[in-house]
């Protein structure tokens, strides 16, 4: 019976990675196992660069391959300017990334490294800042930006409890229930970080949104029951009052009338032809102070938006854990 329960609360539980992440502003949580399963059979095996195909020498790692989960927290940064931008990050990444070699590739970039609670954390400066990354089970790396090592020091804290099912960040125990069953994405939080310009206007593919700076979004992809082969992308919005969310509502209708006028004429590519999809079955609802957008998209449209990404681009030229961020 205890079993039992124990099995049923796991499964009511968040992903162990987003468990271990330090408080925050944001999360984004990705898992690209069901992901490959939508698109990793249809891509061509891609042209590596040689930075990273020396990675993958030294280390043994592909993140492209061996990469199957990453969750990641936003911390927003008092001063925008700064060597970190507007938000920082800590990274909880899941997959076949640890071992030896990754050890020595670590030392070999890092300018200092700390021992703390006999977890090695490996300091590699990049681009002005210090990147800290350790390696804290057999299975999973913690990686973080943060100008002090606070928030590492306190995903290495949360692995060693990691065995409590409902353990993880202020965030994360507030609104991870409402997040949709078997979403293979997922994010939460304040949307102005990764979109906001200096003015605080937020703006998504070119297009200025009705949102204020650190509204609370809360974001999911989750396969479809009902539409075989299909994914739909839920992006919730929770506004101060009704009034504001019926405004809200109406002006977000607006806007998706017009993206689909200003998508309609875009050339006839893979990725454009997942925007127009997208768009296309946009809905836009109301619930109390909440306003809803739902949209679904074709896992045969995202492998061709993902060929042709891979096609023009090929993998990420770096070659570190940084190339998660």
């Amino acid at each position: 019976m205890l079993l039992a329960v124990a099995v049923f609360l796991r499964s009511k539980a968040p992903p162990e990675a987003a468990r271990l992440l330090p408080e925050s502003d944001g999360i984004i949580y990705i898992n690209f196992k069901p992901i490959r399963t939508f698109i990793h059979k249809k891509l061509a095996p891609p042209q590596r660069v040689p930075e990273y195909q020396q990675f993958v020498d030294a280390t043994g790692i592909d993140w492209e391959r061996d990469l199957d989960e990453v969750a990641i927290a936003l911390h927003r940064m008092p001063d925008p300017n700064g060597p970190n931008g507007p938000a920082a990050y800590s990274l909880v990444l899941v997959g076949k990334l640890t071992g030896n070699k990754l050890n020595t590739w670590l030392a070999a970039h890092a300018a200092s490294r700390e021992n703390y609670a006999g977890k090695t954390i490996y300091d590699i400066p990049s681009e002005g800042r210090t990147v800290r990354v350790a390696q804290i089970g057999y299975d999973t790396v913690a990686v973080s930006n943060t100008p002090t090592p606070e928030q590492i020091h306190s995903i290495i804290d949360r692995h060693r409890a990691a065995a409590l099912p409902f353990a993880g960040s202020t965030l994360l125990a507030r609104h991870y229930h409402e997040i949709p069953l078997l979403s293979v994405a997922w994010g939460m939080g304040q949307i102005g970080l990764p979109f906001s310009s200096e003015n605080g206007a937020i703006s998504i593919f070119g297009f200025s949104l009705p949102l204020q700076d650190g509204t609370t979004i809360l974001a999911s992809v989750t396969p479809t029951l009902s539409l075989a082969g299909a994914l739909r992308v839920r992006v919730e919005e929770i506004t101060p009052d009704e009034q504001t969310a019926a405004s809200q509502a109406g002006t977000l209708t607006a806007l998706v009338t017009m993206a689909q006028g200003f998508t309609a004429p875009l050339a006839p590519t893979a990725a454009n032809n997942a925007l127009k999809e997208l768009l296309r079955t946009a809905v836009v609802t109301q619930k109390r102070d909440r306003v809803v957008v739902t949209a679904t998209l074709s896992s045969d449209q995202l492998a061709r938006a993902a060929e042709e990404e891979n096609s023009f681009n090929g993998p990420s030229n770096q070659n570190g854990p940084e190339a998660s961020k």
